[in-house]
């Protein structure tokens, strides 16, 4: 019956896409408009290939839908491709597309990721004929893995985690959960509770490599512009609320009000998941009395400016390279957490909130450590900012407990690469022979 159930809403979805499908431009058109999708390459959602498939040569697709994702699977894209296999690489937004071309134009192709439409992912496989297609984290797209099994293309999920509420949810529909986990030949999980979930949700093979995220690199910065905004903030007090959602921006402000009489020239960095609600949060924060210099406006600090808002993409390099203290949003008001992972790379003393749930095992490992405080209210963020701005050696022991932290958690890499061999293998195998083949009839053959 469950069986039957899945069939008819996978049905269901198919039908809803090719329904809606008249409405799509339009849609698309309208992101566009608002910046949202790329001008110049917007028919690549509808599947439409922007340069050729490389001929001869087995070709591993690799989807991460956004910046985090994109990140954590970069090194795992370039030891594919060093492998002498072609990689297209999807993601699903524009700054995640511009880190593929600036770091990674050497080594992979990268495209949009089609809408999940029959008639784009038809457009895009025919065109792109992957051997191999490997997901990052939670990217389960009906009409895409279904295709893909139908042309009998291996996938593998990757880096996946299950999140408390998304595993509450899958739960609820367990057979609809299975009928799209169970085309996946191999998930590769974070942790074993991550494995655990797949497994119970239908998960046919699942093993536990360790977070990827540990595998990569500390995020760059422009060195020109810290220079030049480091020489403005000069030897003021510093501290910074990072990836912040609706209300943590507020509860910073109230933190800043509280010690600014404390701690003399302090200044408070601000920095929105979201930076398109950045004149929203300037307003809010001016409307306090707190003078707001915006980043997104080109503003530099100066010895007045209480608030530094950080509402720019692909420059969290930057911001956290202007305090020793982090403190990480989605935990205090919003739900779930963000990743602590880079400001413990740069050696950041970090704080957060008690609802961090989406990477528990990540924060609990820090506090464990002596690399991460929490915090229960706003009142509680106001003590440990205080206690740390005025405690230096204190910032300095958390910030190498959560370097050191991270230093022990890599290896991710190497044993997700160990997990793929059954399926990369094959296909370094069929490169080797090819080039054996054309070594023979160009009388190369050593003979």
């Amino acid at each position: 019956m469950s069986e039957g159930k899945a069939r008819a809403v996978l049905s269901a979805y198919r039908l809803l896409g090719s329904a809606v499908s008249p409405i799509l431009r339009p849609y698309i058109s309208y992101r566009t408009r608002i910046g949202k999708e790329d001008r110049a390459r917007k028919r690549e959602r509808f599947g439409h290939a922007g340069v050729m498939r490389p001929e001869g040569v087995p070709l591993v697709w690799i989807h991460a839908a956004s910046v985090g994702e994109t990140l954590a699977v970069a090194p795992l894209a370039r030891a594919i491709a060093a492998d002498g296999l072609s990689v297209l690489m999807t993601t699903g937004t524009r700054t995640s597309a511009e880190i593929v071309e600036t770091r990674m134009s050497d080594c992979v192709i990268h495209q949009y990721v089609p809408l999940d439409v029959k008639a784009a992912v038809t457009r895009f496989l025919d065109h792109w004929k992957p051997d191999l297609a490997i997901f990052a984290e939670s990217e389960l797209w009906p009409v895409t893995l279904r295709q893909l099994s139908e042309r009998r293309v291996p996938q593998v999920l990757v880096n996946a985690r299950l999140s408390d509420r998304s595993f509450e949810r899958w739960k609820k529909a367990h057979w609809f959960a299975e009928a799209l986990i169970e085309n996946f030949a191999l998930v590769i999980a974070q942790s074993d509770i991550d494995a655990e979930r797949y497994r119970r949700l239908g998960a046919g093979t699942v093993t536990v490599a360790g977070n990827l995220k540990a595998d990569s690199d500390a995020p760059a910065c422009d060195e020109a512009v810290l220079a030049e905004i480091s020489q403005a903030i000069g030897a003021r007090p510093a501290w910074a609320a990072l990836s912040t959602h609706a209300g943590e921006e507020m509860a910073a402000a109230t933190c800043h009000i509280g010690l600014k009489r404390r701690h003399r020239g302090l200044l408070t960095i601000i920095v929105p998941r979201h930076p398109d609600r950045g004149n929203e949060i300037a307003e809010e924060l001016r409307s306090t009395g707190l003078r707001v210099a915006q980043r997104s406006m080109g503003a530099v600090p100066t010895d007045a400016t209480d608030i530094f808002l950080g509402d720019t993409m692909g420059e969290m390099g930057l911001y956290l390279r202007l305090s020793d203290i982090a403190f990480i949003g989605k935990s205090l008001i919003g739900e779930g957490g963000q990743n602590p992972m880079e400001p413990a790379m740069l050696g950041r003393a970090i704080l957060c909130g008690r609802y961090v749930q989406n990477f528990r095992d990540v924060y609990q490992r820090f506090v464990e450590d002596g690399a991460c405080a929490i915090v229960r209210d706003e009142a509680g963020l106001t003590r440990e900012v205080d206690a740390l701005l005025s405690d230096p050696a204190r910032r300095a022991a958390m910030g190498a407990a959560g370097a050191a932290s991270v230093a022990t958690m890599r290896g991710a890499q190497e044993r997700t690469l160990r997990a793929l061999s059954p399926y990369i293998n094959p296909l370094k195998l069929a490169v080797s022979l090819d080039r054996r083949s054309d070594d023979w009839r160009d009388g190369r053959h050593g003979l």
